[in-house]
This record gives C-alpha cells, sequence and structure tokens, in this order.
C-alpha cells in the first residue's frame, strides 16, 4: 500500500541519482549549492566554467534529470522552462586504507564516496501543467 503510493508520486516527480561518486560529500555539495534553484540552461553554464571537479559529475546528473522530464513530458524542454527544485548529497562508503607512517605505526586514509539526487521542476510545479491541459 504505502509502497504503490511512493511510486504514484515518483511519477510525477523528475529526478535523476547518481551513487557512489568518489569525492568527498563536502567538495561535492558546495558545487550543488552553486545551482540550487537555478534555472537548468543556467546551471549547466555554471557547471561547465566552474574549476570544481565535482562540477563534472553534477553536470552529468542535471542533463540525466533534464532527459527524465523530457521523456515523461514527450517534449523538449523550452528556455526559461526548468529549474533545479532539490538537490541532495548523501554520504556514501567509506573506504579505510592505512599509510604507513613512521615506527612502525600506519595512519588510517578515508576514501570517501556520495550519492548526489538531482530534481527538476517548472517553476508553478505540476499545477502549471494541469492548467495547461484543462
Amino acid at each position: 500500500m504505502a509502497a504503490e503510493k511512493i511510486k504514484e508520486a515518483k511519477k510525477t516527480q523528475f529526478f535523476a541519482k547518481l551513487n557512489d561518486v568518489p569525492s568527498s560529500p563536502r567538495k561535492m555539495r558546495l558545487v550543488a549549492d552553486m545551482i540550487r534553484g537555478m534555472e537548468v540552461n543556467r546551471a549547466l553554464g555554471t557547471l561547465r566554467y566552474s574549476n570544481k571537479a565535482a562540477s563534472k559529475d553534477v553536470e552529468k546528473v542535471l542533463r540525466s534529470a533534464i532527459a527524465n522530464w523530457e521523456q515523461k513530458n514527450e517534449r523538449k524542454a523550452e528556455a526559461g522552462e526548468l529549474f533545479v527544485s532539490k538537490v541532495y548529497v548523501d554520504e556514501g562508503v567509506t573506504l579505510k586504507r592505512l599509510r604507513p607512517a613512521p615506527q612502525g605505526r600506519g595512519y588510517r586514509i578515508r576514501k570517501r564516496s556520495n550519492h548526489v539526487s538531482l530534481f527538476v521542476d517548472t517553476k508553478a510545479g505540476t499545477a502549471n501543467t494541469n492548467d495547461n491541459q484543462e
């Protein structure tokens, strides 16, 4: 019952996920904060010319979310229509490695990863698309 409600809710949401990105969540959140709430074409330009390495991964997720929106709505997104509504960066698995240290010790290295979830929507949300069809 609850699973069916979640499934129905996901049909009206347009999102993309990228799991196990090999960079720390803290670095990825800096990039996600740059584009949150932006119009998608402007966000793509911001990510394209950003110096941060994490911006390439976020750009990949954003392009996928736009494609998902176009697939579900069966039309191309027009300029100024789509916006980045939500961006989540969650912590993924941490690989633990040892680095040799002086006097027979070992220093622990934590290789962090993260999961990025990006949601796009029209500015008015789904209410706007329902008004146009009536």
